[in-house]
C-alpha cells in the first residue's frame, strides 16, 4: 500500500489560519477575487503553476504530469460564500456586513488546498500514481452554478474522476458520511408575477382578485403536483416570497410569488419545467389573472459513482477505520457539483464538522446556511489527509 499523505502540525495551524482568513472575507459568487487570490498565493508558493478560469474568478492547477495520457482525478472545492449576516461571536468573524460563510465553503476551498499541497510533495517524491488537478470553482450558490465557469475552462479536460467534500454539521468530526447514487437533489427557482385590474375591496367581482389568486397559487400548485407526479420521485416546490398590495382596502394590480421546485429523480427533473408551468397557469386562469412565470433551471442531483464511492470509503478507512464512515441519506439540498458528474463519474462525500459537545452547549447541530454556522476546525485535516489518500490510492 503507498504512503498516505499526512499534515504535519505546522501545516495544519497553517490551514486553519488559511480558511479563518477566508472566514473574515467573504465574497459573493463571482467576485471572489480576494479568495482566487490567496489560494493561488499559495499554491504558487509550493511552486505549482495555478492558472485563473476564463470567467474571471476561480481557478485550476495540475500536480503532476498531465501529457503522459494517464485519466486526471480532479479535487473540486467553492468559493463563494452568502448573502447573509454573520451573527457568532468568534475572533474570525465576518468583517464584511451582510456576508458570511454560512454554507463551509472556506472550509471546502481549504481542505483541497490542503490536498493539494500534500499531493505536490507526494508527486516530488514520486508517489502520485495519477495526475490531479485542484479545481477551485466560484459561485456555486449562483444558478445554475459557476461549475460551468470551470468547465468551460477546462476544468474536465481529460479527467477520469472527480472527488468532493462538502460540510455537515449533523456528523461528528472525525467522521464522513457516504452514500451511492443519489445524494443531493435537483433544485431549480420559480419566480411569479400576477397582473390584473384592481378595486376596491368592497366591489371583489368587478376586479381581479390577486390576493387570492397568489394565495391559491401558493397552496394549490403544490397540491396539482402531488397528484400529477410520482411520489417516489419527491417533487416538492416551496415558497420563500409571496407579495400582494399596500393596503386592507385595495385589491392590487400585482402580486410575485418566488420560490423552488426539488426532486429527488433525475427523470422528474427534466419534467419539471413543464408541469409547473401548466400547474400554475391553470390555477392562475381560475381566477382570471395574467400570469408570467420564470422558471430557472438550477441544478439535477448529484449521482454518486459506485467506484468513487468506494474510493473515498477506502481513503477514510485506511486511516481512521471502519468506524469513520457512515451511510447518509439523499437530501433536498442543491449542489452545482452535479454538472461535472454529468461528463465524468465521481463522488462527494460529507465531510463531518460537528464538535462532539456541540449538541448539548447548543441544542441542535447548527445548520449550514445560517448566521451562527461554524465547524470543529479538526475537520479541515480530516478532508484534506481523506482527498489526498484517495489521490493517492486511485
Amino acid at each position: 500500500m503507498s504512503e498516505l499523505p499526512q499534515l504535519e502540525p505546522a501545516l495544519e495551524e497553517e490551514l486553519v489560519a488559511f480558511r479563518r482568513d477566508l472566514h473574515m472575507h467573504p465574497e459573493l459568487g463571482r467576485e471572489e477575487v480576494r479568495t482566487t487570490a490567496a489560494v493561488r498565493e499559495r499554491l504558487e508558493r509550493a511552486g505549482l503553476a495555478p492558472r485563473v478560469l476564463d470567467s474571471g474568478t476561480g481557478l485550476l492547477c495540475d500536480i503532476g504530469d498531465t501529457s503522459g495520457g494517464a485519466p486526471v482525478l480532479a479535487l473540486r472545492a467553492d468559493l463563494d460564500a452568502l448573502p447573509i449576516p454573520d451573527t457568532k461571536t468568534v475572533p474570525y468573524r465576518s468583517t464584511v456586513p451582510g456576508r458570511a460563510h454560512a454554507c463551509g465553503h472556506d472550509v471546502h476551498t481549504t481542505v483541497v488546498l490542503g490536498a493539494g499541497l500534500l499531493l505536490a510533495e507526494a508527486a516530488r517524491a514520486g508517489r502520485l500514481p495519477r495526475p490531479v488537478r485542484l479545481v477551485f470553482q466560484p459561485a456555486e450558490e449562483v444558478m445554475p452554478g459557476g461549475a460551468h465557469d470551470a468547465i468551460a475552462s477546462g476544468a474536465l479536460k481529460d479527467v477520469g474522476r472527480i472527488l468532493a467534500v462538502h460540510c455537515d454539521p449533523r456528523v461528528e468530526v472525525g467522521r464522513i458520511g457516504v452514500r451511492t447514487g443519489a445524494i443531493t437533489s435537483a433544485c431549480d427557482m420559480i419566480e411569479v408575477a400576477l397582473a390584473g385590474p384592481g378595486g376596491h375591496t368592497a366591489r371583489p367581482q368587478l376586479t381581479t382578485d390577486l390576493v387570492t389568486a397568489a394565495a391559491r397559487i401558493a397552496t394549490d400548485v403544490p397540491a396539482l403536483l402531488a397528484r400529477r407526479v410520482d411520489a417516489r420521485a419527491g417533487l416538492a416546490v416551496t415558497w420563500g416570497h409571496i407579495a400582494a398590495g399596500h393596503a386592507p382596502n385595495v385589491i392590487p394590480q400585482q402580486a410575485t410569488l418566488a420560490g423552488t421546485m426539488r426532486c429527488l429523480d433525475l427523470a422528474a427533473w427534466h419534467d419539471a419545467p413543464d408541469l409547473v408551468h401548466a400547474a400554475i397557469d391553470e390555477v392562475a386562469a381560475l381566477h382570471r389573472a395574467k400570469c408570467e412565470l420564470r422558471y430557472v433551471r438550477g441544478v439535477p442531483p448529484v449521482v454518486n459513482d459506485a467506484d468513487a464511492t468506494a474510493l473515498l470509503t477506502r481513503a477514510m478507512t485506511e486511516r481512521h477505520g471502519p468506524g469513520a464512515v457512515e451511510p447518509t441519506e439523499q437530501s433536498l439540498g442543491g449542489e452545482d457539483f452535479s454538472w461535472y458528474l454529468e461528463h465524468v463519474p465521481g463522488a462527494m462525500a460529507r465531510l463531518g464538522v460537528r464538535s462532539p459537545d456541540e449538541a448539548s452547549a447548543h441544542g441542535a447541530p447548527r445548520d449550514i446556511h445560517q448566521g451562527d454556522f461554524d465547524v470543529d476546525e479538526r475537520a479541515i485535516r480530516v478532508g484534506a489527509e481523506l482527498l489526498a489518500a484517495a489521490a493517492v490510492l486511485d
